[in-house]
């Protein structure tokens, strides 16, 4: 990981050069103009401004990984301290090539609003390539800029401040490469008289994370989602910046990507673990729990970090995903994920390993045998059923319209075929889920078979089986 964050001396010039020179493009940074010093701030507007710049400078010599070895690198970090430098964000050496930019955005049509927050608006455009894209930027009619107005009557200094948030987020998501953190795909700078500099990002575009969907889904898919929240939780607490916290811990911070889960809020993250000088400054307080952590003589409260994100994990998904219509034998499994992480007796590790086996157990099959089930069926290799769907429904079902629900094996299909009086038939095809499970769909025998060579039809043999055809198919 440490690999993606050197610059090499080449790229160090780059920046260098790009941040002396001025230039007309609509990518880069004016350095001949200093929106502070003609907005006249206010002290206690220029010591926010001077406290988040510092901040945001962490961030970036992070990101550039300075050893302070050559003329290069401290000629940067001399003008990333400058107190009036709006800078943009640098993509590192191992960002892709085709990183979007500002001629990008320009092209970008079929801008839709998508949401906003205290501080950020967020659109979704269309690339001349036909991609779909989520554009962030700062949010002129947000709560944190009219808070700031009530504060401060600056525009042009409140909409620095806010747009420090952003810059510190376009960073960490340079710095912070997980699959469950959303992804950059470039970001844009450009002068915008009276507020400064306009930024822009440009993300990869996620649906909304809707609690009460996945409330309905399979168990197998509530279980993917907390499994990936978990996955991303251990690389936090093992970050190149340390163990990182979610300050604001919500589902709303979170969206879906091609079904996986995706952490699209960065800019309350920290790295900084709670300053203690004894055990009591160390209680980490939720609403309907309070922990105590110790404090250790490095005067920070140990793994208050990895601790607040596991228990907001347990409080805002576990509680509802996990153990609601999980399978049987997987529930002392998960009972005890949930007992540990709701007591925190769990670490991100021990959590993640916990997972990890609950998920090897399910794939197993979870050593049940129901192949004595089989017997009661006919099997008619190379054939599936036509339309099978509003044959009729069960809960949870892949598909909302029939009942499609994820098996290890036929045994286990035929075993659960038996548990319902109006189940007749089953089919099971090539299709699989995240697990490799089979995906199967049980019927009434209400519709014919048709050919498929990667299907297999299972009949009851005191079913209707002629309504179907079977005898015919099989004397055919």
């Amino acid at each position: 990981m440490k690999g993606h964050l050197i610059v090499s001396g080449f790229a160090l010039t780059l920046i260098v050069a790009y941040l002396k020179l001025s230039s007309h493009g609509r990518c880069t940074y004016n350095a001949k103009r200093r929106s502070l010093l003609h907005s006249h701030p206010s002290r206690e507007m220029r010591r926010e401004i001077m406290e988040r710049q510092k901040s945001l400078l962490f961030f970036y010599k992070t990101l550039l990984g300075l050893r302070y070895t050559s003329p290069e690198q401290e000629d940067v970090l001399r003008l990333l301290e400058e107190p009036e430098m709006d800078l943009q964000v640098p993509l590192d050496r191992s960002a892709p090539s085709g990183a979007l930019t500002c001629q990008d955005l320009t092209h970008i049509t079929g801008t839709d609003y998508i949401g906003s927050g205290f501080t950020k608006l967020v659109l979704k455009g269309t690339l001349l390539n036909g991609r779909a894209v989520a554009l962030k930027s700062v949010h002129a009619e947000g709560n944190d800029m009219k808070r700031c107005l009530q504060l401060y009557g600056d525009h042009a200094g409140c909409h620095r401040l806010a747009t420090y948030k952003l810059q510190k987020e376009i960073a960490l998501l340079q710095i912070l490469r997980s699959p469950g953190i959303i992804q950059l795909h470039g970001q844009c700078y450009e002068e915008s008289p009276p507020s400064g500099v306009r930024v822009t990002a440009m993300l990869e575009l996620g649906s909304p994370l809707e609690m009460i969907q996945l409330l309905q889904a399979p168990w197998e898919e509530r279980f993917k989602i907390c499994l990936e929240l978990v996955q991303l939780l251990h690389y936090l607490a093992t970050s190149p910046m340390g163990s990182i916290a979610l300050l604001d811990f919500q589902p709303r911070q979170f969206v879906l990507v091609n079904g996986s889960l995706k952490v699209t809020d960065m800019d309350d993250a920290t790295s900084d673990e709670l300053a203690c000088s004894s055990d009591a400054d160390c209680a980490l307080a939720f609403p309907a729990r309070t922990f105590n952590v110790p404090c250790a003589v490095t005067g920070v409260c140990t793994g208050a970090n990895e601790k607040r994100n596991l228990y907001n994990a347990y409080r805002f998904f576990f509680t509802y995903l996990l153990p609601h219509a999980s399978p049987p034998a997987l529930r002392p499994l998960l009972q005890e994920i949930m007992n540990a992480t709701g007591d925190l007796h769990f670490g991100i590790h021990e959590t993640l390993k916990a997972f990890e086996d609950v998920l090897e157990f399910y794939k197993s099959g979870m050593n049940q045998s129901q192949a004595p089930a089989l017997r009661d069926y006919t099997v008619l290799k190379g054939f599936r059923m036509n339309d099978s769907s509003g044959d009729f429904r069960c809960w949870p079902s892949y598909h909302y319209q029939g009942c499609l629900l994820s098996v290890h094996s036929a045994a286990e299909a035929a075993e659960f075929c038996n548990s319902l009086p109006h189940c007749q038939s089953f089919v099971i095809g090539r299709q699989r889920t995240w697990t490799s499970r089979h995906l199967a769909a049980f019927t009434r025998n209400s519709a014919q078979l048709v050919p498929d060579d990667d299907s297999c039809v299972y009949v009851k043999r005191s079913g209707d089986e002629e309504t179907l055809g079977v005898q015919d198919i099989q004397h055919g």
